[in-house]
């Protein structure tokens, strides 16, 4: 199962962020950091502000920084601010109506896959990530 480039990206974030919690990050950083572009990187960070994982500080010297604890941001939660974890956990043939009442051709053989992606996404946090530099790929 692959994320998303959006669920990729929010992650490579805060991940990044999450190295130093105190500091501030401009949006110039954290694009030339991981080569994101600008108006992807924008976007993101007004969805996981609304969402209150990170705290914008507007002006010239602004940016933005983590809101919460870091061992408090479940992976989950990212994904939830960005684009929903229903993405994730719902149907991988795509059916709005596949459940263990009307499962699709897949469901029982995909199910424990779909959980234990649920559980490691729900379980992992912030703080158990550790940020690994770009230029190593």
């Amino acid at each position: 199962m692959k994320l998303s480039n959006t669920a990729e990206y929010a992650l490579r974030i805060l991940i990044y962020m999450g190295k130093d919690v105190q500091r501030l990050y401009s949006a110039k950083q954290l694009v030339e950091a991981l080569k994101i572009s600008d108006k992807y990187l924008r976007r993101l960070m007004t969805n996981l502000t609304k969402s209150g994982i990170i705290f914008s500080v507007q002006g010239r010297d602004g940016g933005y920084v983590i809101a919460k604890k870091p061992e408090d941001i479940k992976l989950a939660d990212i994904i939830e601010a960005i684009e929903g974890m229903d993405k994730y956990t719902g149907c991988l043939l795509g059916f709005e109506n596949c459940s263990d009442e009307n499962p699709c051709a897949l469901h029982s053989s995909l199910g424990s896959i779909r959980q234990e992606f649920f559980s490691i996404f729900t379980q992992k946090s912030l703080d158990d990530m550790e940020y690994i530099e770009i230029t190593k790929y």
